[in-house]
């Protein structure tokens, strides 16, 4: 019996010191906030923002009806070259949706120096820096909406950001950055955090693209992503090549889905400066 207490004892101070330390170096917001990096520079301070806001803009952000999109999880910008693999493959994007990104200096700088108009959900912070989705575009975006959802085990949020775009057609662009609820034993929660994105969308009839990471390891996973996807009328973009990360299910976590455009060309990549590839793909609006 005493042999049991101690055990519980113990168990408890683990337990109770895993909290302390957890609060200690993570703060997660008390409700979704993005983070508006726009016409920032490196001594200005950073405006933050609680769920969705809206903007007067009027430039379109594709390129006489051509657009470019960067899909890329870059892996908290934790191996050296991240730098130079984005600022390569960044070059002809009209839009770059980043996940696992950390609003450390040199990323902040990064935005600065290629006039990107960006906006970084907060998921939570680790010690003083944000981490989240990031949403870089040439152009700035009409509209904005943060979201997050939390993960059953770690309890620290995934985030996603959908963004409105003006297209030179006349029509809006609805975007969503997505990264996708990962540690559960079912897909309960999985699904509410894709549902949830899916009921914000429904009423939009334009165009509409959702990429990002979806951690869509399992079939239960891809059954239940594949319902959402059939519900909003969407197509998923074919890579060739196709170098997406795989789990050792066979099964890959990134995806690009897309309406209302046509594909010029997609690529997935190899790359080492994160533990994911690359999304490339060049989409063209349809003619009216």
């Amino acid at each position: 019996m005493k042999k049991k207490t101690l055990l519980l004892s113990c168990a408890a101070v683990v337990v109770g010191l895993t909290l302390a330390a957890k609060s200690i170096i993570f703060t997660v917001p008390v409700e979704p906030e993005f983070i508006e990096l726009s016409n920032t520079s490196s001594q200005t301070p950073l405006q933050y923002k609680s769920g969705c806001a809206q903007f007067d803009v009027s430039a379109p952000i594709d390129r006489d009806g051509q657009l470019n999109v960067l899909v890329w999880n870059i892996y908290k910008q934790q191996e050296d070259n991240w730098k130079t693999a984005l600022n390569k493959l960044s070059v002809q994007s009209d839009l770059v949706l980043l996940q696992e990104a950390s609003l450390l200096p040199e990323l902040k700088q990064f935005v600065i120096d290629k006039s990107y108009s960006a906006e970084l959900v907060r998921a939570f912070d680790i010690f003083d820096t944000s981490a989240g989705v990031l949403t870089l575009a040439k152009v700035p975006a009409t509209k904005v909406c943060a979201h997050t959802a939390i993960e059953p085990w770690l309890r620290l949020p995934k985030s996603a950001l959908l963004s409105e775009y003006r297209l030179s057609n006349g029509e809006e662009l609805m975007v969503i950055n997505i990264h996708a609820i990962n540690f559960t034993l079912g897909t309960e929660d999985y699904k509410n955090q894709i549902e949830g994105l899916s009921k914000e969308v429904k009423g939009h009839k334009g165009s509409l693209i959702v990429a990002g990471d979806f951690n869509s390891w399992s079939d239960a996973r891809l059954t239940e992503l594949t319902k959402q996807v059939q519900s909003l009328d969407l197509q998923e973009v074919v890579f060739t090549p196709d170098e997406r990360m795989r789990f050792i299910t066979g099964l890959p976590l990134d995806h690009i889905f897309y309406r209302g455009l046509e594909i010029k060309e997609a690529h997935s990549i190899k790359s080492n400066a994160s533990d994911h590839n690359p999304l490339l793909v060049s989409f063209s609006l349809k003619k009216q």
